[in-house]
């Protein structure tokens, strides 16, 4: 290589160098990339700045964090009290803050709610236990033969429910009596609801009435027939005429 080659070699890695820093320089300033430093600056100088803040003393106000990338810096109070008296001066907060470290890093300030002891540990679930087989339901199907002649024998042995005949007539009588009084009480009501029937049981209730015509009639003509026979025999008989003496 010449010593010209070389010169030009030499001068344009100085500038290549030259201009990398300047880049790097420009992008610490736009991006802050030294606010790391400041915001450990504020969180190591806290208790200098609550002083200068407020008058209580700085153990009730902890600085816990600082976001470099937002410039929030994070204060947790010890009460509710103090925090509501940090949220009322957070701008002399960030006034104070930043002529501690310098710069202008910190912009805002978020209170946190006052922590007396960590939160407590959830308990792990624990794995839900295997769900147990249902249980075979048993039908009268799935019995042995044994209990199906059993059943069979018991039902051909059972006797069949026997209505006294007594009981049977007076029930009649009492339902053709309401429905007498329902037909005199109601007469439209009672005329709709025999148009309503079906013909046969029409046909049997006409039969049924019919009988019971007849059979008032027969009680009647009875009782005429007993009454004029008592009649005749209180009647007295008609004496015979004396026959003249001889």
């Amino acid at each position: 290589m010449t010593k010209s080659s070389w010169a030009t070699f030499a001068a344009s890695r100085a500038a290549v160098r030259s201009g990398f820093v300047a880049v790097l320089q420009g992008l610490i300033v736009d991006r802050a990339w030294d606010l790391p430093a400041a915001g450990g600056t504020v969180l190591d100088r806290w208790p200098d700045i609550a002083t200068a803040v407020a008058p209580q003393p700085p153990d009730h106000v902890q600085a816990v964090a600082f976001h470099p990338d937002t410039g929030q810096l994070d204060l947790r109070p010890d009460s509710p009290a103090c925090a509501t008296q940090l949220r009322l001066i957070t701008a002399r907060i960030v006034t104070a803050a930043n002529n501690a470290a310098g710069t202008d890093t910190v912009r805002t300030v978020r209170i946190l709610h006052p922590e007396s002891s960590p939160a407590p540990r959830l308990a792990s679930p624990r794995p839900a236990a295997a769900a147990a087989p249902e249980a075979l339901v048993k039908t009268r199907e799935m019995a042995s033969p044994g209990f199906h002649e059993a059943l069979a024998a018991h039902r051909s042995v059972t006797t069949p429910r026997r209505v006294d005949p007594a009981i049977a007539e007076a029930a009649e009588r009492q339902t053709k009596a309401l429905r007498e009084l329902s037909r005199r009480a109601f007469p439209e009501t009672q005329a709709a609801v025999d148009d309503a029937l079906a013909p046969s049981e029409a046909a049997r209730i006409q039969r049924r009435r019919q009988a019971a015509a007849t059979e008032a009639a027969a009680l009647r003509q009875a009782r005429a027939d007993r009454a004029g026979a008592a009649l005749v025999r209180q009647a007295p008989e008609k004496r015979k005429p004396a026959r003249p003496a001889a």
